[in-house]
């Protein structure tokens, strides 16, 4: 027993990417999170892995079949040529599932940093973000959930992860509205066109620009101009029903800007620090013509944290 490795606990926020122009490039972390405590199953014949599950979609969560994080703790340890140690894990979720909230992202970095501990790979954070990102596909939900606050990232031409953060302090409220279903990201992205206009692409670069500078110097005031795109949520406001209709409360009342979360079908709205929830819960409802519609409030939030036991 006492070779075995410590127990480990990690705390990964939800994230939500693009933010409207910002495709693929920036994600905002969110105070949701992912709990995961951790531990060797030493018992005779003990099962590859054990879970017990609580919170949001606790039943989901707890299968053992394709479990995310699993399956990514066995593959980056047989990559590695390390024995995989049976696990008891623990959860506790916040994140919303299938809502455009960054869950595959927190479980695939969750998966890769506990193979990093339980295989002693010794790998430093850097290295379990670019490992996930590139079983993400892409790297903006797991560079926000590995660093936190307004994360913005890319890739070079050999697949290296490179990422900055900025608007920590910035108070402003998180509100996301969501709808009954979820989304597959797949479904999402298979509705984007291959090719853009220059016009469309000169659209986006400027407002993008104007987003890390909004989050830089917190000017909130620039968010309802900054948010605007015209590369993801033209196309999948045709399967995301609540993006239009919330779309124009950008710039009213205390509501900053408005964008789809992720690939949706959520909708993030950033809100002043001053904006009464009550008030800007009741008006979103009300515009989305659904007086029971979900409505989570957060804030920004800072990024994975790791805590041996």
């Amino acid at each position: 027993m006492t070779g075995l490795p410590q127990p480990l606990r990690l705390t990964l926020p939800a994230t939500s990417a693009n933010l409207g122009s910002g495709f693929d490039a920036v994600g905002l972390a969110m105070g949701l999170t992912l709990t995961v405590e951790a531990r060797v199953n030493a018992a005779a014949s003990a099962p590859e892995l054990t879970i017990a599950a609580t919170g949001r979609d606790a039943d989901r969560c707890s299968k053992m079949r394709n479990n995310l994080i699993f399956e990514t703790y066995r593959e980056v340890l047989q990559a590695a040529g390390r024995a995989l140690q049976p696990l008891d894990l623990r959860l506790h979720n916040e994140i919303p599932l299938g809502m455009g909230c960054g869950s595959s992202a927190a479980a695939l970095l969750a998966g890769v940093m506990l193979a990093n501990h339980f295989g002693a790979l010794g790998w430093n954070l850097q290295q379990c973000m670019q490992e996930a990102c590139i079983r993400e596909g892409h790297p903006d939900n797991v560079a926000a959930c590995a660093l936190g606050y307004m994360t913005i990232s890319a890739e070079t031409e050999s697949r290296q992860v490179v990422a900055v953060t900025c608007g920590e302090g910035t108070g402003w409220k998180l509100l996301l509205a969501l709808p009954a279903g979820s989304l597959a990201t797949e479904r999402a992205r298979a509705l984007l066109p291959s090719e853009y206009s220059r016009a469309d692409a000169v659209y986006n670069i400027q407002r993008a620009a104007l987003l890390a500078g909004a989050f830089a110097e917190k000017r909130g005031d620039l968010l309802a101009i900054a948010m605007q795109d015209r590369i993801h949520q033209p196309y999948r406001s045709q399967v995301c029903a609540l993006l239009l209709p919330l779309l124009p409360l950008a710039g009213s009342e205390g509501i900053l800007g408005v964008a789809l979360s992720g690939a949706g079908p959520g909708v993030l709205l950033i809100a002043e620090a001053e904006a009464q929830t009550p008030e800007l819960e009741a008006r979103i409802r009300e515009t989305a013509g659904d007086p029971a519609l979900e409505i989570l409030e957060t804030r920004i939030a800072a990024g994975a944290v790791q805590l041996i036991l």
